[in-house]
């Protein structure tokens, strides 16, 4: 019996956008499948690691209104449909315990298993709170501050992203315990109660990638053991962490005395170069501050050494300090300003770096021993 019959493309995209959580090796080998939900007007890919749940539809029509469920393996579905020419017409054949895949002249028969069998995601528990932002918003905000998430901690409420809704404002805060990225953004909706969840690592990278750079909407629900994220034919649903995270607000220095305006890129450029004689494992560079001069000093066990020396516009008490060269390119990588702020106090103080005349964005960096 044909289950489906439509163009490759209107199907690859929807596969692909919820294809990103699957595993490639599970104990419970019905993860590694994609649930196929067909009703009359209506396909849904739908995919799951148990804390992650993604689903994604597109529009057909069909001459059976009797909804069907199958799942099979989604890696190989997308590779299969991936290798077809484009703008192919494609069927799927379901009988017994196959799938047959059909596009000209080609034939594909994939096992399934039971779709009862699929795990979904319990409903949330208690009232959510609601609120809806422009995707590139969102995106913006989320890629300003991911990159300090942790991987794989100990405390693995730092392997995550906090997020904080709160009347008219939304903050994101991501730490490693090393670095600390704070973003926070206006929202249009007022009179929203604070909810405060940690969204897990993973959510945030497809969130990431899923996003895209448009007015539309996404609309967000938090509640007390999920988050969702809806946005054109995506649903997003992510169990959360449970942790308490860090008070962000301590972290952030208040008084530095020492402050400095530079241009991003002339100092990512400068970092760059420097870097490229640090070793893998101790990525530190010395920044050797004094009157109208910002020298970047790094050496390696091979007793090779870099200098990079910037003219920027300082007075004052001299300062050498050290810092990780990954931890300063990551912060002026994902920034879009022209110039930036860095507020620096002695040796063993943190740095801040801000964007000029804007209270929405910091980041500190701790200094190293070198």
């Amino acid at each position: 019996m044909t289950f489906i019959k439509i163009t490759r493309e209107a199907i690859l995209k929807p596969l692909q956008a919820v294809s990103g959580i699957i595993e490639r090796r599970h104990t419970l080998p019905i993860l590694s499948n994609v649930l196929i939900s067909r009703t009359s007007n209506r396909i849904e890919f739908i995919a799951t690691d148990i804390e992650i749940e993604i689903s994604a539809a597109t529009d057909t029509t069909s001459s059976d209104d009797e909804p069907k469920l199958v799942t099979v393996g989604a890696r190989k579905l997308l590779d299969i449909l991936r290798a077809l020419p484009e703008n192919s017409e494609v069927s799927f054949v379901h009988s017994e315990k196959r799938l047959q895949v059909r596009s000209g002249k080609s034939r594909f028969s994939l096992q399934t298993l039971p779709a009862e069998d699929f795990p979904r995601l319990a409903p949330p528990e208690g009232a959510p709170v609601k609120f809806s932002v422009p995707q590139k918003l969102l995106r913006a905000q989320v890629d300003l501050v991911q990159y300090a998430m942790a991987q794989q901690d100990i405390r693995y409420y730092l392997n995550g992203l906090l997020m904080v809704v709160e009347d008219g404002l939304l903050r994101l805060v991501a730490t490693d315990g090393h670095r600390l990225a704070y973003a926070t953004k206006e929202l249009d909706v007022k009179g929203l109660s604070r909810q405060e969840v940690i969204l897990p690592r993973k959510t945030i990278i497809e969130l990431s990638k899923l996003l895209e750079d448009s007015d539309a909407e996404v609309k967000v629900e938090l509640s007390a053991n999920q988050a969702k994220f809806v946005f054109g034919e995506i649903t997003l649903i992510s169990k959360l962490v449970d942790g308490k995270f860090p008070d962000y607000g301590r972290v952030i220095p208040q008084n530095q005395p020492k402050k400095l305006r530079m241009k991003r890129t002339e100092l990512l450029a400068a970092l760059q170069r420097a870097a490229i004689l640090t070793s893998d494992k101790f990525r530190g560079v010395r920044w050797v501050l004094s009157d109208g001069s910002l020298k970047i000093l790094c050496t390696n066990t091979e007793q090779e050494e870099a200098q990079e020396e910037l003219d920027v516009p300082y007075q004052g008490e001299s300062l050498d300090i050290g810092f990780n060269v990954g931890y300063l390119l990551d912060v002026l990588n994902n920034l879009e300003t022209e110039e930036i702020d860095c507020g620096l106090g002695d040796a063993n103080s943190s740095a801040l770096i801000t964007v000029p005349d804007k209270d929405d964005f910091k980041y500190v960096v701790m200094p190293m021993r070198i």
